[in-house]
């Protein structure tokens, strides 16, 4: 999951993996695979960064149980 901010200033987490498209002109707005709408303070670059360290946590963290595993 990550964090991202409504424009109202709440903050709430999304699986970014059900993110369809994401446009920008100018506030940022997710568009979610079941047809959920968000407006988000971040940008487009921001959200990006957020998705490709979530994912790098992911796949650091698979690394480090098959590690611990002996697989």
């Amino acid at each position: 999951m990550i964090t991202l901010t409504r424009l109202d200033r709440t903050r709430f987490a999304v699986n970014p993996d059900l993110i369809e498209r994401v446009h920008e002109a100018p506030d940022t707005t997710l568009h979610m695979v079941d047809g959920r709408v968000y407006n988000v303070e971040e940008s487009l670059d921001e959200l990006i960064a957020r998705i490709v360290a979530y994912r790098a946590r992911v796949l650091a963290e698979a690394a480090a149980l098959t590690a611990a595993n002996g697989v």
